[in-house]
């Protein structure tokens, strides 16, 4: 005999209606604003460490794949929009991190874009 808890369902939680297809696509893009939101108030409550060393890797990498398939597949997007509030000196931190951590200069970027236009 099965237990009663085994039958429960979850509660649906309610999804904000967005122009993206319904399913997972949709929930995944709201748990990233979401996600994207939370850090960003404990960055400015000054929460420097709400998220691990491990963590901060594992969302920059996810987020330059899908960054990166985006603009593979023709889509023309930048990776924030225009009104973000990241700072230039933000980007300029992130982006040597990202060339460091492949092992790359900012010469190679510089020919690389030459080469491909972008």
């Amino acid at each position: 005999m099965s237990s009663p808890e085994k039958h429960k369902t979850k509660a649906a939680r309610p999804r904000r209606v967005t122009s993206e297809p319904k399913g997972s696509t949709t929930v995944l893009s709201d748990d990233a604003v979401r996600l994207a939101t939370t850090i960003e108030r404990d960055l400015s409550a000054g929460k420097l460490d709400a998220l691990t060393p491990q963590a901060l890797q594992a969302l920059i990498g996810a987020g330059c794949k899908a960054y990166a398939a985006q603009v593979e597949a023709g889509r023309d997007l930048l990776p924030f929009g225009q009104r973000s509030n990241v700072s230039p000196t933000e980007v300029m931190v992130t982006a040597s991190g990202l060339l460091r951590a492949v092992n790359l200069a900012v010469f190679e970027l510089g020919m690389w874009q030459s080469w491909t236009g972008r």
